[in-house]
């Protein structure tokens, strides 16, 4: 897929799968992760960053840091998409928002993460390729045009009484 072309990157539809309903009768928190991980593997292949940079480069990403937000309960039957936003990119490092939709177009999740690029043989963090590097400042000047999505930067808190 051409990123420069859709924005947000909006991944296939993805469909869940009987094992991940949890006692409650919806997908099991835990599932939530695969989908929206799911997606942001195509999102990376869409980036030149998929299993043939991986490949060839030795390098892949990291998932640093997550913060989801579950807004909607997701069933058996349902099918999903996700919208990514590639919110910024530096050396090193991606900041994406993930939203996770239901079939009937509501919103069932949100996902902020923090990705490291790192060198698989040495198991450190290292800077991105200029090409790379490049292409991913291209796509987050793109996104950035974009009406940010809400929640980003959200924090866990309960307010005093």
């Amino acid at each position: 897929m051409d990123v420069s072309r859709g924005a947000p990157f909006l991944s296939s539809e993805m469909h869940v799968e009987p094992s991940w309903i949890d006692h409650d009768g919806h997908l099991n928190m835990a599932y939530y992760h695969v989908l929206l991980d799911r997606a942001s593997d195509e999102f990376w292949v869409s980036l030149g960053l998929g299993p043939r940079y991986i490949e060839t480069t030795r390098c892949s990403t990291f998932a640093a840091e997550c913060h989801i937000r579950y807004l909607r309960e997701v069933h058996l039957k349902d099918q999903v998409r996700t919208a990514i936003f590639l919110i910024g990119a530096d050396e090193k490092r991606l900041h994406t928002f993930r939203q996770l939709y239901r079939s009937d177009g509501s919103l069932a999740a949100t996902s902020e993460n923090m990705s490291l690029h790192v060198d698989l043989n040495t198991r450190k963090v290292v800077a991105f390729p200029s090409e790379i590097k490049d292409r991913l400042q291209a796509v987050a000047q793109l996104h950035q045009r974009l009406t940010p999505p809400s929640g980003i930067g959200r924090r866990i808190s309960m307010k005093a009484r």
